[in-house]
C-alpha cells in the first residue's frame, strides 16, 4: 500500500449513475457528474492513475473510455443497458458491486471513493473483498429528502438503512458542508470519522467579465437558475416578486422548447404568476446552455437561491464567482457558502416576505451589491477552485491511508469547514 504524501495512487472513483461523460441537464445529470468529472482530471493532473466506475446505460458503450490524460471510464455492466432513473437501480448494485470485486482482484486499487448512496453500496462488498480503502460522499442524504419530501420521495426504502450502513462501515465520509455532519451524526455516523471538503467552480468560466443575457428591459434583473421543480422554491420567488413591483424574474430550468410548456412545474408556476399579477415580469426559458449559465448571472443584479432545502447548491457559489451578489435560505450548504452581509443575505425558506425584503434592499443598495458580489467573487477563488478541492480530497485520502499502515496513529479526520 502507498502512503508517501508523494507516492502515485491508483484511485478507483465509483459514480453509478452519474457518469462523467453524460450529457448534463437530464433528470439525473448534474452535479454529481461536473463533481467526479473534475476530481478525476485533478487528481489525474497531480500524477495519480484514476479510474472512474459507472453503470453501463447503453449497449453500444465500450468497456473503457478515455476521460483524458491519467483517467479511464469504466463501463460496469449492471443491469440493462438503458437509461434507467436513479431509484430504480438498488436491485443491480449487487451485481455492480461483484463486478467491481472481479476488477480489483488483480490489481485493486490503492484507494476507493464512492459517491452516492447506492454506489457506496456496491462498492462496500467489494472494497472489504479486496481490502481496499473505502471512502464515502453522498451528495445528497436521503433523511433529508424523506423530511422534506414526505410521500413524495421516490427514493427505495432501503435508502435510509443503506446510507447508515455505508457511513458507520467507510473508512471515512467526505462530507460537503457542515449541515451534512449534523445530519451524519444523527444518523450514528462518528463526526471524527467525516471530512468536510465542499463542491468547487471554475472560476475562469463563472467570471465577472464576458458577454452578458440580454435584459428584457431596464428594469432591475433577479434570476433564479436550477431544476425545476418544487423544492427549489421558484413559487417563493414569485411570491415575493409580487412585493417587488419594479424588478422582473427570469426562472432558467427544466425542459426546452416546447417541451417546456407542457412540463407540470412550469404550468405550475405559470398559473401562479397570473394570479399574483406579476406574469408580465417574469420569464421563463427553460435549461440554458453551460455557457448561458454564467452570462444570464453577469447580467442579473440579484441571483436568488431560495430552495427548501440544498444538500449543497453549487448556483450560489457560481453566482458568486461572477460577482455577482445571492439572496438565498439559510439551508444545507448554502449557509455555508454564503457569507451573510458579507457576499449576500440569507433568509428563512418559504418566506416570500422575508425575502422580497432583503432583495428590495439590496436593489436600493447599488454599493453594497458591487460590494457583495466582489466580495464573492474573493471568497471562490480563496476556498472553492476546483484545485482547492482536489487538495483537500487527496488529503483525506493521505489520512486513511496512514491510518490503514499497522503501527501509525490515526489523524483527526474533520478538515476545516468552508
Amino acid at each position: 500500500m502507498r502512503t508517501g504524501s508523494k507516492e502515485r495512487l491508483r484511485i478507483a472513483l465509483v459514480s453509478e449513475h452519474a457518469s462523467p461523460l453524460a450529457a448534463l441537464g437530464g433528470a439525473d445529470a448534474g452535479g454529481q457528474n461536473v463533481h467526479v468529472a473534475r476530481l478525476a482530471s485533478l487528481l489525474a493532473d497531480r500524477g495519480h492513475r484514476v479510474t472512474v466506475h459507472t453503470r453501463r446505460d447503453a449497449p453500444d458503450l465500450p468497456q473503457c473510455v478515455p476521460l483524458g490524460h491519467g483517467v479511464d471510464v469504466h463501463h460496469v455492466p449492471a443491469g440493462p443497458p438503458r437509461p434507467l432513473p436513479k431509484d430504480e437501480l438498488l436491485p443491480y448494485m449487487g451485481m455492480f458491486g461483484a463486478m467491481l470485486s472481479a476488477q480489483w482482484a488483480a490489481e485493486p486499487p490503492d484507494v476507493v471513493h464512492s459517491h452516492f448512496w447506492m454506489s457506496g453500496l456496491a462498492t462496500l462488498q467489494a472494497a472489504q473483498d479486496r481490502a481496499v480503502p473505502f471512502l464515502h460522499t453522498y451528495h445528497a442524504l436521503g433523511t433529508v429528502k424523506r423530511r422534506h419530501q414526505g410521500a413524495a420521495d421516490t427514493s427505495p426504502g432501503e435508502r435510509i438503512p443503506c446510507e447508515r450502513a455505508v457511513g458507520t462501515s467507510c473508512h471515512r465520509v467526505v462530507a460537503t458542508c457542515r449541515d451534512e455532519v449534523e445530519e451524519l451524526t444523527a444518523m450514528g455516523v462518528d463526526p471524527g470519522r467525516v471530512a468536510v471538503v465542499p463542491c468547487g467552480v471554475d472560476p475562469d468560466v463563472f467570471a465577472p467579465v464576458g458577454p452578458r443575457w440580454k435584459r428584457p428591459s431596464r428594469r432591475p434583473l433577479l434570476a433564479q437558475i436550477g431544476r425545476l421543480v418544487p423544492r427549489k422554491g421558484a413559487a417563493v420567488a414569485l411570491a415575493a416578486l409580487s412585493r417587488i413591483p419594479h424588478a422582473e424574474l427570469v426562472i432558467a430550468g427544466g425542459p426546452t422548447g416546447q417541451a417546456l410548456s407542457h412540463d407540470p412545474e412550469a404550468r405550475r408556476l405559470r398559473e401562479l404568476a397570473g394570479e399574483l399579477g406579476v406574469a408580465d415580469r417574469v420569464h421563463l426559458t427553460g435549461g440554458l446552455d453551460r455557457e448561458q449559465v454564467p452570462e444570464l448571472m453577469r447580467a442579473a443584479d440579484v441571483v436568488l437561491c431560495p430552495a427548501d432545502y440544498e444538500p449543497f447548491g453549487i448556483v450560489p457559489l457560481e453566482a458568486m464567482s461572477c460577482g455577482t451578489p445571492v439572496v438565498a435560505s439559510a439551508v444545507g450548504g448554502q449557509r455555508d457558502t454564503v457569507a451573510h452581509r458579507g457576499t449576500g443575505l440569507l433568509v428563512p425558506p418559504r418566506d416570500p416576505a422575508a425575502l422580497a425584503e432583503a432583495v428590495s434592499g439590496l436593489l436600493a443598495a447599488p454599493e453594497r451589491r458591487r460590494a457583495y458580489g466582489a466580495a464573492g467573487r474573493r471568497r471562490v477563488l480563496s476556498r472553492y477552485r476546483w484545485a482547492h478541492v482536489a487538495d483537500r480530497t487527496e488529503a483525506v485520502y493521505r489520512q486513511v491511508l496512514a491510518e490503514s499502515v499497522p503501527g501509525t496513529a490515526p489523524t483527526p479526520a474533520t478538515l476545516a469547514a468552508p
